[in-house]
């Protein structure tokens, strides 16, 4: 046989560039790696996926609908779940001789592609449940939380004002991934999430709760810190809240405004809800006013209150219904944002002697009416000429400068 180079074996450096060591490839240019071959997997017909995992197409086992009714049967008896694979499989008669690997994900991808069905695992989890049976407000963003998209020129707030908003910590503000690792979170309850029962997915409570690789929606379990009480909860991640503390809220008498303790559980994908500082009081609050029937502002009420509470975002509430029935009407909620803003401004400014309003009541007192970010309000602050700024985040009212359309 002829000699060439392809029929030697190459001898074995005994130093290796950091480009030949498996470690340093993946460590350096596994992401990058990953991305391209996710890239070019997606664009292969014959290739499936479910909850982060591939797999030929054609070596799949046939699930028809019979197997799928069965499966929605089981969950409905489960009163919709979740349940892993294998539990819908122990009810689903496949090919005795099949391999079980090959009937879990087979399953997986039939129930992936049928609408009936929804997969809720955190990563590396597969569970399923019936669409039909989950909450609406998981399947649907609540009005309370719907919010538009606003251009804010982030050139022209000030130190204070951003050093704010990196603060609140809003969830659809356009703010860095928090890079702190943290395991308890304490912040206070924004309006519209104590309304609809729903805590926010901000910068830094989102490494508290459960991802997925996939799946929009996860069903875990939260923990009541006080009394060891766990109940369902649901992370909606592309619309960044998570569902399901409408009576957890209640129980505790929580106020919007009301400080909350979010911890890591003891569990895998649990989580730990705390109300802090639990001692039931009245007390002189800011609270939501009807006026003439259907005019939305605010006045001075004491209120029962359950725990302790931010003095800036605190917000009272006499009659839900009622309040309910007048923002519906959106008479005052789908005002230009800047007549928005200054009617807030204006009814905060009556509840102090000093006429003067603090950047974030007044990020507070907005979101009563619509879910709106700190940013487009703060930028409000600096552009409008009718806004005064008196020191530190504390601004006035300049009625001589005010024009209404």
């Amino acid at each position: 046989m002829d000699e060439h180079a392809l029929n030697k074996v190459p001898e074995e450096s005994e130093t290796k560039s950091d480009f030949e060591r498996p470690e340093y490839i993946v460590e350096h240019k596994g992401d990058s790696i990953g991305v391209k071959l996710e890239e070019r997997l997606e664009k292969t017909a014959d290739i499936v996926r479910i909850a982060g995992r591939w797999f030929p197409k054609p070596l799949l086992a046939e699930v028809h609908e019979g197997h799928l009714n069965l499966a929605e049967a089981v969950l409905d008896v489960a009163e919709g779940g979740p349940l892993p694979t294998s539990a819908l499989l122990e009810h689903i008669d496949l090919p005795a001789d099949l391999d079980p690997l090959l009937a879990e994900f087979s399953l997986d991808y039939a129930l992936q592609e049928n609408e009936r069905f929804d997969e809720v695992g955190p990563a590396g989890q597969i569970l399923w449940f019936l669409k039909r049976l989950e909450p609406p407000e998981v399947l649907f963003t609540p009005p309370r939380l719907e919010a538009e998209a606003y251009m804010v020129d982030r050139s022209k707030l000030t130190e204070d004002l951003l050093a704010l908003e990196q603060q609140l910590d809003d969830e659809l503000s356009d703010l860095p991934p928090s890079r702190e690792e943290v395991e308890v979170v304490t912040f206070p309850l924004l309006f519209p999430h104590w309304r609809v029962g729903t805590l926010p997915l901000s910068s830094r409570l989102k490494p508290l709760f459960p991802t997925a690789y996939e799946a929009p929606r996860i069903r875990f379990i939260l923990i009541d810190g006080h009394s060891g009480d766990s109940f369902p909860g649901w992370v909606v991640r592309a619309e960044r809240y998570v569902f399901g503390l409408e009576d957890w809220y209640r129980r505790y008498e929580v106020p919007a405004g009301g400080l909350i303790r979010v911890r890591r559980g003891k569990q895998p994908g649990e989580v730990i809800v705390e109300a802090d500082k639990r001692r039931k009081r009245n007390e002189w609050i800011r609270t939501v006013a009807i006026h003439d029937g259907d005019r939305t502002g605010f006045t001075m009420l004491k209120q029962p209150l359950g725990t302790s509470y931010d003095e800036l975002m605190v917000v009272g509430l006499v009659d839900a219904t009622v309040l309910d029935e007048v923002w519906l009407r959106g008479s005052q909620r789908n005002m230009p944002l800047d007549r928005l803003v200054a009617h807030v401004f204006r009814e905060l400014a009556k509840l102090n002697p000093q006429t003067a309003v603090h950047a974030q009541a007044l990020y507070s007192g907005v979101n009563v009416f619509r879910r709106v970010p700190p940013g487009p309000l703060f930028a409000d602050l600096v552009t409008q000429p009718y806004y005064e700024h008196v020191g530190d985040l504390y601004w006035r009212f300049d009625e001589s400068s005010w024009r209404q359309e």
